[in-house]
């Protein structure tokens, strides 16, 4: 059986604020299939490249990089939201296409030269991931590529990315937001 991806998930229009389209994953994440195609492209794609642990970016991230990880045999790092860690933490103010926010990592989860493989489910402006690389970049850590599952071409995120070296991996694309 073949499944597509990109048809699994929906589009909230005008979510968080009007004008937004939401590319939500969860009804991916509810289809047995697609969710395993999903991981099982992600893990394909990845398995040749040098790294040593996974990073997940809150939230969504969570789910699909703690899936590579076991998948991997690889350890499994959250980035979080500002006050959600309990330990001693590092964090980064970013902007989003909507707004600003803070992520926070534990600043002993990385060790300095560890190689990382950082996770998300979509890239938009590239907020987000910039804001984690940068935190992973402060503890010593080396970034090999960032991978999502959707990117949004008609935002800067890829670009983005690209004007700081870093490489990444998408899945699928939706253009026109």
């Amino acid at each position: 059986m073949t499944v597509n991806i990109k048809e699994l998930i929906r589009t909230i229009p005008d979510y968080p604020k009007p004008g937004i389209m939401f590319r939500d994953i969860t009804t991916l994440l509810e289809h047995p299939e697609g969710f395993r195609e999903t991981i099982n492209q992600l893990v394909e794609h990845c398995k040749n490249i040098d790294f040593d642990v996974i990073v997940g970016l809150e939230a969504r991230g969570f789910i699909i990089g703690a899936a590579m990880a076991y998948a991997m045999n690889k350890g499994f790092i959250p980035i979080r939201k500002k006050g959600k860690l309990p330990g001693k933490v590092k964090r980064k103010e970013y902007n989003l296409e909507y707004g600003t926010d803070t992520i926070e990592i534990h600043t002993d989860a990385v060790k300095p030269g560890e190689k990382i493989l950082v996770v998300d489910d979509l890239l938009a402006t590239g907020g987000t991931c910039l804001g984690a690389i940068s935190l992973l970049e402060e503890l010593g850590a080396i970034v090999q590529e960032f991978v999502v599952v959707i990117d949004l071409p008609d935002l800067p995120g890829g670009k983005r990315l690209r004007e700081k070296g870093v490489k990444f991996f998408k899945l699928i694309d939706f253009e026109g937001d």
